[in-house]
């Protein structure tokens, strides 16, 4: 068992997401970044279908009540250990009331803390992901407690270090493919929008990434059309918004562009006023 001590920033359960409910308008939600969330999973020797937390900017404290295995990959918030730092991106053991805390935000937005055998929440459409509406809560609080396995744990802590590529956090560079409304743009319009590098704007969440700089849109309106997490839309400000995890599974502005799985993960890593080009495969 887990108690939530501080939830933090933002602090929620993921796993791979739901898939297959869309004619339900259930959003495929999961990891924003499937990469990291992955790796602590992976370097468990977990299913890589085990739930996590997902922990936004770091400011959570939680008490450990049974010993287990935990990884954290990556966004680097100072992880502590009963006031002790830790690594990431590695196996470290925990004992009964073992307190983890984060502090300072070295890089990144987004870290994943996975525990042996996971995180035994309910399973909902398929799914341990908190999505509003589809779970109790949506968010973890203060004082939560999460049921985690009751494995036997080897209490040596490994000393095998997974090393993470830094350009994931870095690059600025978001790979894309072609929206279905990508050709109403003029030639003009087309240039500029793979030509201008773009600021992430002050609105962002798991829905969505808003952009600071204007695309000038005389796009006929369309009809409300399937989207995906990694749909780019063009609004008629002229600003464009990258969905995310929780997006709504239709919608009403034109699809421009799509950006990869691993550009989503890239995304996510970064935050307000964060920059980056579009970069069409």
């Amino acid at each position: 068992m887990i108690k939530v001590l501080k939830s933090g920033f933002y602090t929620t359960i993921q796993d791979k997401g739901r898939v297959g409910f869309a004619s339900l308008g259930v959003p495929v939600s999961g990891a924003m970044d499937s990469y990291s969330s992955g790796l602590t999973n992976h370097i468990l020797n977990n299913s890589l279908d085990c739930a996590f937390l997902e922990i936004t900017l770091g400011g959570c404290k939680l008490q450990f009540l049974s010993k287990t295995t935990i990884c954290i990959s990556g966004g680097d918030f100072s992880p502590k250990i009963n006031n002790q730092s830790i690594l990431l991106n590695s196996k470290i053991s925990i004992k009964e009331n073992d307190i983890l805390s984060f502090g300072k935000v070295n890089f990144g937005v987004r870290c994943y803390l996975a525990v042996k055998g996971g995180i035994l929440t309910d399973i909902k459409l398929g799914s341990r992901s908190l999505f509003k509406n589809i779970t109790s809560n949506f968010i973890l609080k203060s004082g939560d407690y999460l049921s985690i396995s009751n494995l036997k744990i080897d209490l040596e802590t490994s000393r095998t270090l997974v090393k993470v590529n830094k350009n994931h956090f870095e690059s600025k560079v978001i790979e894309c493919f072609k929206g279905p409304e990508l050709e109403a743009l003029d030639i003009h319009q087309q240039k500029i929008l793979f030509e201008t590098e773009f600021s992430v704007s002050k609105d962002i969440n798991r829905m969505g990434y808003k952009l600071n700089e204007i695309l000038e849109n005389n796009i006929p309106s369309i009809l409300t059309s399937a989207v995906l997490p990694g749909t780019v839309q063009l609004t008629p400000s002229g600003k464009l918004i990258v969905l995310m995890r929780d997006c709504p599974v239709t919608g009403g502005y034109p699809r421009v562009l799509h950006v990869s799985e691993e550009s989503i993960n890239r995304l996510s890593q970064k935050t307000t006023g964060d920059k980056f080009q579009f970069v069409l495969q």
